[in-house]
Parts: structure tokens; sequence; C-alpha cells
């Protein structure tokens, strides 16, 4: 049953045990009520009234009891996952304990099997020490991504973050950010004040930089009874058509997009092979081959299918990022314009807000672009503790403003630069179709070309930098701290190609010239 591809298919199987009346469905009951009655407790008691909300988690409501039990001068110091500075559902308690000056530190872990061998290597956990409710502190201690408790003595890994600092970074919850060094701090801090979060929650109304609206379209889980795979779809009847699509008479059934399958600028990264013996991940991506990628009507081949009346969206493509990450990742935000279809809950999607439809061809590509820039993930890696790259994340980051799209780089439009780069990077298959015309296009597909799209990327990386207000020095740092990009551009080219061709096109951009190809090397 654990090992079902759907919850669907669970749900299924337990009933036929139920009906058979099998002594397992009994244990399943029983532990099922039990889970049930421990939650009802922990929500209803009056006793965790901040951290009992969403997913219970146990730790959480430890560190809650811990805070009632404390005395008003006292102090707590506890183990726990990093999420209880990260995570939405905690931030409520956190900001209550980290704007008020109650921390005292919080020094955050990744296990990389040293500490607890049993445990995930990627698990991060955090010393979390703070005050009772008379207890202050003028500066939390704080540090991340420590790898042994010897990176304590670095001068460069620990440092002080003040009340302020906290509900600047963070303006709509108050969670922690994730600096690595006192210099990334100072470069996000500066960051910050300089631009927007692309949306402002802290005041009585959300203001917006652009006029968008999230989207989680299904849930891999809970809408699995909708899904079908291709098998299935064989035995009922459907035979294939253009585009990846099922069709029986007029009913037609659509690919189901998820996280695997999209990489930047490219909505066709990877098909979707399903392995049943794999218990815990069988579905896993299958990347595309070169020869894929420059073929414009190869299409990925996706895990399931969804029926076409199930799907709702006023575009004819939309823009939609990974949710599933990491900061430790090659790169933590990946974004892409996909055509439209069904969409996972890996795939989270930015559509337009209701009375800006029309509007969303002129602005989606340059969101888009800004979501690619390696300045806007490093700022998103200082607030990813865990594998997903939540709203609330998304919301708190800072983007460049519709304004600055109207000034002019050399004697261009900065828009019209971005969207001519954005077309070409994305628009490499035929069912892109509609979101080259959108934009006015009306060619052919662009050829995946492979150094092509390194200097398209550079360019607008480089003038992301700018707009982002780092200079050389700063832009240099932070593509360093990327270092699975630095490895494999070393391996491939024996240097890191990508940072030189970025502060090379910052110069050329900063002279005003949007047209030469930089050499370097």
């Amino acid at each position: 049953i654990a090992a079902a591809q759907r919850a669907a298919d669970r749900k299924r199987m337990i009933e036929r045990l139920q009906q058979a009346q099998d002594p397992l469905a009994k244990e399943y009951e029983r532990a099922a009520a039990h889970a049930e009655t421990a939650s009802r407790v922990a929500r209803t008691s009056g006793q965790y009234p901040l951290l009992a909300r969403g997913d219970l988690n146990l730790y959480s409501l430890f560190v809650e009891r811990a805070a009632r039990l404390v005395k008003p001068g006292g102090i707590v110091g506890l183990l726990t996952p990093s999420g209880i500075a990260a995570d939405l559902g905690a931030s409520e308690f956190f900001r209550s304990v980290a704007t008020s000056g109650r921390l005292a530190a919080l020094l955050d872990f990744e296990n990389k099997k040293v500490f607890f061998p049993d445990i995930d290597s990627r698990f991060k956990f955090s010393v979390f020490v703070f005050g009772g409710p008379a207890r202050r502190f003028e500066k939390a201690q704080c540090a991340f991504f420590l790898h042994s408790v010897a990176d304590l003595d670095g001068p460069e890994r620990v440092f002080a973050l003040g009340p302020a600092d906290f509900s600047r970074v963070n303006p709509n919850t108050g969670t922690a950010p994730v600096f690595r060094t006192r210099r990334d701090a100072a470069i996000t801090t500066a960051i910050y004040e300089r631009l927007p979060v692309l949306v402002d929650r802290s005041g009585k109304q959300a203001r917006s930089v652009w006029p968008l609206r999230y989207v989680r379209m299904f849930d891999m889980t809970n809408d699995s009874a909708l899904f079908r795979t291709r098998d299935e779809l064989e035995r009922e009847g459907f035979y294939p058509v253009a585009g990846r699509v099922w069709k029986r008479g007029q009913v037609e059934y659509v690919p189901l997009y998820e996280g695997k399958m999209v990489q930047m600028y490219d909505h066709r990264a990877a098909s979707i092979v399903v392995h049943p013996d794999n218990l815990h991940r069988p579905a896993q991506p299958e990347p595309a081959t070169l020869q894929r990628h420059q073929d414009p009507t190869w299409l990925p081949a996706p895990q399931f299918f969804v029926a076409i009346e199930e799907v709702s969206l006023p575009h004819r493509w939309v823009l939609c990022f990974k949710d599933v990450t990491a900061p430790t990742n090659r790169r933590t935000m990946i974004a892409a314009a996909a055509p439209a279809a069904g969409f996972g809950n890996t795939l989270a999607l930015l559509l337009p807000d209701e009375g800006a439809r029309e509007a969303y061809s002129w602005w989606a590509p340059l969101l888009l672009a800004n979501l690619n820039a390696f300045v806007f993930d490093f700022v998103a890696r200082q607030k990813v503790q865990g594998q997903h790259l939540n709203l609330y994340i998304v919301e708190q980051l800072p983007v460049v403003p519709a304004c600055r799209f109207a000034e002019h780089v050399g004697r261009r439009p900065i828009g019209d630069f971005v969207r001519e780069h954005v077309l070409a990077l994305s628009y490499t298959a035929t069912d892109l179709e509609p979101f080259a015309r959108d934009l006015g296009y009306e060619g052919n597909p662009f050829p995946w070309d492979e150094e092509d799209r390194r200097h398209r990327m550079a360019r607008l990386d480089a003038l992301f930098f700018l707009l982002y207000g780092v200079d050389r020095s700063d832009a240099d740092y932070i593509l360093n701290q990327f270092p699975i990009v630095r490895e494999d551009d070393e391996r491939d080219f024996g240097r890191f190609l990508t940072r030189d061709l970025i502060l090379a096109y910052m110069n050329a951009l900063a002279a005003g010239d949007v047209v030469s190809i930089v050499r370097v090397g």
C-alpha cells in the first residue's frame, strides 16, 4: 500500500482491507485515531496557541511548552529543527521572540551525517536560545549553515542581529534570514534598502510590485484521483494527438507538469520515468538530451495527464517556478514560461490578477528574467531553510519595480532588452508559440544554441546586478556563492566562465553597449 503511486490508489487499497476485515485494517484505524486525537488535543487545549497550526510537528509543541514554563527572567536553550525560525507556521511565535529582543542565539547547523548519522544529510537544526517574557538581549548571536562546532570560532561566520534586522529583511513574517557570513548580511540588507519586496503585507493593505496572484493548481496527493497515466488512458480508449494531448471523442487529457520537468527558461528539461521499486521517490526525471532540445517539436513525457476541463487558466501560457529546492542546490530559484496545461503543486504559477490579464504579456517576461537572475537567487538563499520555496518566502524577496524597465540601457528601453532575451531563451519549441505571439514575434522557434543561451543569460544577469545596485566586487562575491555552477564551469571550460562573462557584460552594459558579444579568456 505504501508503494502505491497515488493517494487515491492507497485509499482504495485500505478500503479493500477494511471490507475484508483484515487485522491490518484494525491496526491502521487505531493508529489513525491516535494521531487524530493527539492533533485535536494540541489544537484545542489552549496550551499551544501559536505553534499548533497547519501540519503539526511534535518538536514545535515542545518549544511552545518551554516558552510557557520558563520564568519571566529565565532562559531556554533547545536543539530544534531549523524550521522554528523559517517556517510560516512558526512565524508568529518566532516573530514574538526575535522582534521583541528575547532572542539570545540562533545557531544553524547542516547535519551532513556528522552530528546524527541516521538522519538525512540535508537536515538542518538549530541551537535556539531565548529568554522569558521579561528577559531581553540587545543583539542575538546568529550563524547559519555551520558544519561543525569549530565553525563558531570563525569571526565571519558568527554575527549579531538586532530586533529591527529581522523585521526589515522579512517584513511580512519576521522569520530569520539565513546569512552565511557578515558580508552576506551586509549585501542583502543594502539591497533591501534600495528595492521593494514583491508583495509587502506589513501594512493594513498588501502592496504588490506586479499585479499577480499565486496559484497551486493540483495537489499531487489530494488530487491524485484526477490523474491518469498513459497506460490507463490507452486502456480507456484514448489516443495521442499533437502536443502530448490524449483524446477520446470530445474528451481531452493534457500533460500534468511537475517541477522535475522544468529548468531555467526551459519547459522541456526532462521527462518523468517511474521506477516502481523505488518506494519513496518512484518518479524520477530523465533529462532531455541536446539532440532533443534542438528539435523544436520534441516534448517531454509527463508522469500523469489530467482532463482539460479540470484546468482553468486565463492565458495560453504561464509563468511558473519550482517549489522543491534547497539553498545548497545548483540554483535555488528556477522559473520558466510554459504552455497552458495541468500543473502539480511542485510547480507554482504566478498568474495575472483580475483586471490585469492584458498586461500579463508585458510584465510576466520581465518578472521571469528577474526571478532567474543570480542576484535574486542570492537573496532567496538567505531565506530558504528547508526544501521548499514557499509563497511567503517569494513575496518577501526584493524585485526591480516596473518604473525601472522604462529606463534605458544604451539607447534601448530596458524592458525591450529584457523581453527580447527572454523570448529567445524560452521560445525554443512549437508548443510555446502563443507566448511568442503575445510578445509580438511571428517567427519560428529559436534554435537551441548552448553558446547563444550562455551569452543571453549572462547579459540578463549583468543587467540585474546593475539594477540591484550591486557593484563588480560584490557581484564577483555573489557568483562565488554558487559552488556547483563554478565547479561545473571549471570542469567543462577550465575556468569559471559564467562569472567571467557576467562581469564582462556588466562593463559593457554600464558603457551602454547592448550589441557586442564579449569574449573572455
